[in-house]
């Protein structure tokens, strides 16, 4: 490869030789687009530095110095100068750095290298191109690597030298709002000379909006700051005031909205690019990156306007999903779409980015659809069902269906398959009895999996278990709606008669991991052992069979009775932990730490139990005449409504059975040469798993390195529609209360204390009486809430399992708060108020 490329010579498929930024500059050239010309100094000549080899074990610091004091190659100056000539006599140029791990689809890089403007000289252009490469190891280019995933060595470093655009205007321009993920929008921001103005964010710019040929939005910011070029080399930046005339005329921004519709049409996809218009109107592209920000839509078909939401995240998932958790969920949706829907076709999801969407589209077209689904959302995602009934005005989602009878028609066939009224009516006559009959359940679907294939006992063990079983907890939610209607409750109280309820397995499980730490208390060496070593050290020794005896053994039989549960269980492609106890002993560890006798699970349930208790007989005082059937009902409540977990846990339980068997899938799949390791099955799909010949590595590396960038995804649109836009942003408000974050009330109380802001449970500590901030809560997480004080979820509604969990325990809660995570910091001494859904924040030292 020639040290030096015209770009006129250059395309897409030269990224290791010139970089992303001089591919696509070449690209962009050939495709006949206004880029001003050029040439490149390609990662061959950066490679003819004797310094090069070994930069990667160095600091940043002296990685930087050795291409600073190293000497350029005859050859290769004599290469640059040459091209410089080319350009004219001593040419004004941009010099920019190009390096291969740039402007991607999966990590821009913007920013990270360094560019020079205004250079002037062949000398002046070397210096500059040697700073180019020095600038590839800067401390923020080697940490954006390191959080992208790069390997420092795996990246090379080219130069761009272009002609400079005599700006009298320029910015930057993006072919689709990354604000709200609308596709077809053009967002302009201008300013007056050199766009680095722009860029950098030294000045205000003016703000276009651009939709199809109308421009539906100006925001004209002072462009107080001016930069431009000095004579002879160089810029300077100059304080010209405030300008509050647009820069740009409206003929001006519909030429570049129709300049970025041509660059997104040969690059097929979003693009953020930057431009210039020079003193004669001539507008010039300096520069065009994929948005590598934009979530990606679902595919569907073109025209065909749909409304995804994002299941996942409503379960609390904000992690991508294993391919074999997805392909166990599209097992599950299509049974779903065939029992519950009547739609033997129906594919039931979607998914993008390796999340699971549920479509949403034909449901908000139809009356009860809109009456029925944002109301179940309201206790399980209250932040959804507000996005989701943001729609209803939408031209584009008219009623297409507004007769019941539909909807009713397919509750009753429901109903009678499964003998929905029978289980109603034994579990009001006998509430005990029927909580030992859904208990039985569990056996059941066990049997009925181990005669199936993977896939038939996810399609036909998972869905039948929510109409058998959940019209048992169903009833006790009911009870607890006739008891509102009967008696006058203040905020609280009706929450108050679900803490600490009984049946519930997953409080029966933190119950069964705190009487674990009880047991490892109350024996020296084994609270010795848990004290002494790191969780690490106690999970080598677990696995070894080393541990004290009481703590060996608990461990295995807390693991035997739960260790199909996980963090994030609903990827049956995720670690169990009976596959990585981990995270349980990190939680026993942080149990032993618990001194305060009031504070200690088992006394804090017991209190709960009895508060409820309260409540149910203050209750049933206050309704009088009414208070036998307040009693009642309210009996029925705490006895049945614990069996909302049931469901899930059931669909968990068969996860754990099936992981085992695609566990054994695995280890022959390795055995035979075809995987690396026998836990890379997870990254197939069943068909995959079962095919008989060929060589799965090729696929499975892929799939990882997919799923490693999604990992670093932070952003989740809760509903996204096929047009790209995200409605939450598109129609985000801040509270009305100035320094409030307000969410849904979630478990009464309040309480002020210490944040603790925790994003992964797996090793997580908690002080007692710390505020727990989370996402969201799974089963996984709830050992936490043992010695949490309080509980802010991101994510959630009034009836959400960390809601619910959070009432148990008695600890108030409020959860869908936007943006907690960010305008919440661990140490901010912060109150939870979990009647009102309001938390006030103070920083910490404030």
């Amino acid at each position: 490869m020639p040290l030096v490329l015209d770009l006129r010579s250059i395309d897409a498929t030269m990224l290791a030789a010139v970089g992303g930024k001089a591919a696509n500059l070449g690209e962009l050239t050939r495709a006949g687009l206004p880029v001003p010309h050029g040439f490149c100094v390609t990662t061959d000549a950066y490679r003819t530095l004797s310094v090069t080899d070994g930069l990667a074990g160095l600091e940043s610091d002296k990685a930087r110095r050795r291409i600073l004091e190293a000497e350029v190659p005859g050859e290769l100056g004599d290469a640059i100068r040459a091209a410089y000539a080319g350009l004219g006599d001593d040419a004004a140029v941009a010099v920019r750095s190009s390096a291969t791990a740039e402007d991607l689809p999966f990590a821009s890089f913007a920013g990270q290298q360094d560019t020079y403007l205004n250079v002037v000289g062949a000398d002046a252009v070397l210096d500059a191109v040697r700073r180019c490469w020095a600038s590839l190891w800067t401390d923020r280019a080697v940490s954006y690597r390191e959080t992208n995933g790069i390997d420092h060595g795996s990246v090379q470093l080219a130069v761009v030298v272009q002609r400079m655009v005599d700006s009298a205007v320029s910015g930057v321009l993006f072919t689709a709002n990354p604000v709200t993920g609308k596709r077809d929008q053009a967002v302009i921001d201008a300013s007056p000379g050199l766009g680095e103005a722009v860029v950098s964010g030294a000045v205000n710019p003016d703000h276009f909006v651009v939709d199809g040929q109308e421009i539906v939005e100006r925001k004209l910011g002072d462009k107080r700051f001016l930069i431009c070029s000095l004579a002879g080399g160089g810029t300077e930046k100059v304080d010209i005031g405030e300008n509050p005339a647009p820069c740009l005329t409206d003929r001006q921004i519909l030429q570049l909205a129709a300049l970025g519709a041509k660059v997104q049409a040969h690059y097929g996809s979003p693009q953020d690019t930057e431009w210039a218009i020079d003193a004669r109107g001539a507008l010039h592209l300096t520069q065009s990156r994929p948005i590598t920000t934009l979530f990606p839509v679902p595919e569907h078909a073109e025209g065909d306007f749909r409304v995804y939401f994002c299941f996942s995240l409503a379960q609390g998932l904000e992690r991508p999903i294993t391919p074999a958790g997805r392909a166990a969920i599209r097992e599950i949706a299509g049974a779903a779409g065939r029992i519950i829907i009547g739609d033997p076709g129906s594919q039931g999801c979607t998914e993008a980015a390796g999340r699971v969407f549920i479509d949403l589209t034909n449901v908000l077209r139809s009356r009860t659809g809109r009456a029925f689904f944002p109301r179940v959302l309201d206790v399980m995602e209250a932040r959804s069902a507000h996005v989701l009934r943001g729609l209803y005005d939408d031209p584009r989602l008219a009623l297409t269906s507004t007769s019941p009878w539909p909807a009713i028609r397919r509750v009753a066939r429901l109903a009678r398959r499964f003998h929905a009224p029978s289980t109603v009516l034994r579990a009001l006559a006998n509430p005990e009895a029927a909580v030992r009959r859904a208990r039985r359940t569990e056996a059941r679907v066990l049997k009925a999996a181990e005669a199936r294939s993977v896939e038939g006992a996810l399609r036909d063990c998972v869905i039948p278990v929510l109409p058998t079983v959940a019209p048992t907890a169903l009833v006790g939610f009911a009870m607890l709606g006739l008891a509102g209607r009967l008696v006058r409750t203040e905020p609280g109280e009706l929450q108050t008669v679900l803490r600490s309820l009984p049946n519930n397995v997953t409080t029966e499980m933190d119950l069964d991991l705190w009487n674990l730490a009880r047991t490892i208390r109350a024996e020296r060496d084994a609270m010795d052992s848990f004290q002494e070593a790191n969780v690490q050290e106690l999970v080598a020794r677990y696995r070894a069979g080393e541990l004290p005896p009481v703590a060996q053994d608990g461990l295995r039989a807390f693991l035997g009775q739960w260790g199909h549960r996980a963090v994030a269980e609903i990827d049956l492609g995720l670690p169990r932990w009976s596959d990585d106890p981990t995270h349980i002993i990190g939680v026993v560890r942080n149990y032993l730490r618990l001194n305060d006798q009031q504070a200690r699970p088992d006394a804090v349930f017991a209190r709960g139990a009895a508060e409820a208790e309260a409540m149910i007989e203050r209750l049933a005082r206050r309704a009088k005449g009414r208070g036998r059937l307040v009693r009642f009902a309210l009996r029925r409540t705490r006895l049945l409504a614990g069996l909302r977990e049931y469901p899930k846990y059931l669909a968990i339980t068969l996860f754990g059975s099936l992981r085992a068997r695609i566990a054994e899938c695995g280890t022959e799949l390795h055995a035979q040469g075809r995987l690396d390791a026998a836990q890379d099955v997870f990254f197939l799909d069943f068909e995959e798993m079962r095919s008989t010949d060929g060589d799965l590595r090729p696929t499975v590396a892929v799939r990882k390195d997919e799923y490693e960038r999604e990992m670093r995804r932070r952003h989740i649109p809760r509903v996204l529609l096929s047009d790209g836009t995200e409605p939450e942003a598109a129609a985000r408000t801040v509270p009305s209360a100035p320094g409030d974050l307000v969410g849904t009330a979630a478990s009464a109380g309040e309480i002020t204390g210490h944040a603790r802001v925790v994003t992964d449970p797996v090793g997580a500590h908690l002080e007692p009486g710390e505020i727990l901030v989370a996402p969201s809560t799974d089963p996984g997480w709830t050992p936490l809430f043992l010695t949490a004080g309080g509980l802010v979820m991101e994510m959630g509604g009034a009836n959400s399992h960390g809601a619910v969990v959070a009432r148990e325990y008695g600890i108030p809660a409020v959860v869908g708060v936007p943006d907690a995570l960010t305008r919440i910091e661990t140490g901010d001494v912060i109150t939870v108020d979990g009647s009102a859904g309001v938390v006030r924040a103070r920083r910490q030292g404030a």
